[in-house]
């Protein structure tokens, strides 16, 4: 059965290889990645990985439709024989990790466990920041494990899913959040199910793209979603801009929304050491090592001129303040304020000048 991961990165190479591994751990058998506009060597990285035969890696580099990046990348994946190809798809993100709870955490146990399901909604659990500000070049499933509770009543955000689906012609088109098109004389038949297990009402065929709250929805499965990780890759990712719409600094407001950290969840470290394995023998090839070991000396040398310049300066300090559990610390603090004299100092130029 072949099990297909749709993907979108930019400037994302210091995660990918977490990613893949244990997503190959999980049991996707074919990755069709988009990549854009990459600064990091993101773009170098797909392309040996393509070369080796793990991935598929096509660069999409425009021009975007008036859906942005993300959809006229997946349009253009609508169009490809390997998408056809596929059993069941799954479109998500680089932050966002499939943590399954029931048999030996493999895709196979979910499907197991809902032999009749069309579809099946992996809801977000958001894991939050947790106070961590320096980035540092480890697993984010290690490094993150404060989470949203289970039942959660607010923002309906925090409930967001993605769609794992069986690809029998019910849908033509994927989507971000869920599969597009139906097929008018199918659509009735299809069975959506959340991955608690219950059966879905025929909103969700066509609507939905959040689950319902003030319950748990995770009992056979979840969505783990790092959206934040360290405040030093999160003023990075603000650079970036959002998947959907690029344009879009973040900010402080997306930050709030999304870090949660009430309660400690390491479910998905039942797979980590299939994980590790996986990690272990990409990193054993030594282009795919300098090419990983380049993309976070990147990412720390973009942190530091990020920091020179607003709005980037001011968002840190923000997240810095925003520590729920404790005051910002003096190293923090002194670190802040030597980049704002240092930026300071280029702004005014030398005396006499």
């Amino acid at each position: 059965m072949k099990f297909l991961a749709v993907l979108c990165v930019r400037n994302e190479a210091a995660f990918l290889l977490e990613w893949l591994a244990h997503h190959r751990a999980v049991g996707f058998t074919d990755f069709l990645v988009f990549s854009n506009d990459c600064q990091d060597g993101t773009d170098q990285m797909l392309d040996r990985l393509a070369a080796l035969g793990l991935i598929t890696h096509i660069r999409n580099d425009g021009p975007y439709d008036k859906g942005g990046i993300q959809f006229t990348a997946l349009k253009q994946a609508d169009r490809l024989e390997s998408v056809r190809a596929a059993d069941w798809i799954l479109a998500f993100d680089v932050d966002e990790f499939v943590n399954i709870h029931v048999g030996n955490h493999r895709l196979p146990d979910l499907l197991g466990a809902l032999p009749e399901a069309s579809a099946v909604t992996l809801t977000w659990r958001l894991f939050g920041n947790a106070d961590v500000v320096r980035y540092v070049d480890e697993p984010i499933t290690a490094q993150f494990t404060r989470a949203a509770p289970e039942v959660i009543y607010w923002p309906w955000r925090a409930l967001m899913f993605k769609t794992l689906y069986r690809n029998d012609g019910t849908y033509k088109k994927l989507g971000v959040h869920r599969p597009r098109a139906p097929d008018p004389t199918r659509i009735d038949t299809a069975r959506w199910f959340d991955a608690a297990g219950r059966e879905l009402d025929a909103k969700f065929r066509t609507e939905r793209i959040f689950n319902n709250y003030g319950r748990k929805n995770n009992d056979l499965a979840q969505l783990n979603h790092y959206p934040l990780g360290a405040m030093e890759s999160y003023v990075v990712k603000a650079d970036r801009g959002r998947a959907v719409h690029s344009d879009h600094l973040l900010d402080i407001d997306y930050w709030v929304e999304r870090n949660f950290a009430a309660a400690e969840d390491t479910t998905i470290h039942a797979l980590a050491p299939e994980m590790a394995a996986e990690r272990a023998r990409l990193m054993a090839d030594p282009e795919l090592a300098a090419l990983h070991h380049n993309a976070v000396a990147w990412r720390r040398e973009r942190f530091e001129i990020l920091l020179q310049q607003e709005p980037f300066r001011a968002l840190f300090g923000r997240l810095l303040m925003s520590q729920p559990t404790r005051p910002v610390s003096l190293k923090a603090a002194q670190f802040l304020v030597r980049h704002a004299n240092l930026a300071r100092s280029r702004d005014n130029g030398p005396k006499g000048a």
